[in-house]
């Protein structure tokens, strides 16, 4: 008789709720579209491209694309069907039985259920009553379980906090795990760890095209790490597993992305003027962010949500998750969704 593997009964999958909310601030994806000088180059491009055909298996204009930009070769690059494929490839080729893959907590959920799905043994670390992180903690955690890898994300998800680059380098240089740093948010930051990746074998960089480029819908990512780490995720990987429409359209974007200063600034505006105006109300939390999204705490966090959701208003709920309660993750939105989200919880 067929039957599940053991263990899947107690995952929990990723799951947000589908609903089509008027001001979708839960998704942390960008508020607008695409500027219209790329969509139309993609709808060209796209126009021309052979539907019969397979995409390039091995992603190689991309991977060459992205690499010049960062002075490597495309066999450093690996494209994933969002950076979360990535990831999870990343668990099955270093994880697996009786070995352990280290994160902070709350970070982005995901990450316990790669380990569990690559059967390591997922140990989140706490990150302290700020949010921030103490690296000897982590890298203790990491020597006793002989951890395989340590994921972190920087900038944080869904706490916004950011690791300085000494902080990283620091737990790179002082581990013998894989140390994979998730740089979904790096445009919104502007600091990243890649400099550190010609001096430390252990180290790999993962980013996504969702965020800053607004590329959610085409669900594209990539990794940056030396030539035997990229090979080896890549055995993992399933044939063809980007399709040609979104690697055209990706590289595109990235061959375009100055485009995306305009909205970079003003998402950069709109985040300190949120803060500001969230953190002015009395008994709210905001957390220092350097992304494009908000972790807000209040005691009174279920009456907000419930002004939002009457207002059309979607973000995330976390008031009831590990380490962050009485928390929510507000998305930074156009102006005008910014006002409707100040004028729904102070009103």
């Amino acid at each position: 008789m067929f039957a599940p593997r053991s263990g899947l009964e107690a995952l929990k999958p990723y799951s947000v709720e589908e609903i089509q909310w008027p001001i979708r601030l839960d998704a942390n994806e960008s508020p607008t579209d695409m500027p219209q000088a790329i969509k139309t180059k993609v709808i060209e491009k796209l126009a021309a491209l052979p539907f019969n055909r397979y995409p390039e298996i091995s992603a190689l204009s991309l991977k060459t694309t992205i690499a010049v930009g960062f002075g490597l070769t495309a066999a450093n690059v690996l494209i994933g069907n969002g950076s979360s494929e990535i990831l999870e490839a990343l668990c099955y080729a270093f994880g697996g039985a009786g070995r352990s893959i280290v994160y902070p907590s709350p970070s982005f959920s995901m990450y316990g259920i790669y380990a569990k799905l690559a059967d390591s043994q997922p140990v989140p670390v706490a990150l302290n009553a700020d949010y921030t992180l103490d690296a000897d903690k982590l890298l203790a955690a990491a020597k006793e379980a002989a951890a395989s890898v340590i994921l972190l994300c920087n900038p944080n998800n869904p706490t916004g906090v950011v690791l300085p680059p000494a902080q990283i380098e620091y737990i790179v240089a002082n581990t013998k795990s894989l140390v994979v740093v998730d740089e979904a948010y790096h445009e919104f930051y502007g600091k990243s760890s890649v400099n550190l990746l010609s001096k430390y074998p252990n180290l790999a960089i993962a980013r996504t095209f969702s965020k800053a480029y607004g590329l959610a819908a085409a669900r594209v990512g990539y990794l940056l790490a030396s030539e035997d780490i990229a090979q080896t995720i890549g055995k993992v990987l399933l044939p063809y597993n980007v399709n040609a429409l979104t690697l055209a359209t990706a590289e595109i974007v990235y061959n375009m992305r100055q485009e995306f200063a305009a909205s970079l600034a003003e998402n950069s505006r709109e985040r300190e003027r949120m803060t500001a105006a969230l953190g002015a109300i009395a008994g709210v939390t905001v957390y220092p962010s350097q992304t494009n999204f908000l972790l807000v705490k209040s005691d009174t966090i279920t009456a907000m949500v419930a002004r939002l959701s009457a207002r059309g208003i979607g973000i995330r709920d976390f008031s009831t998750a590990p380490g962050l309660t009485n928390c929510i993750r507000i998305g930074i939105g156009t102006p005008d969704e910014n006002k409707a989200v100040l004028e729904a919880v102070t009103a």
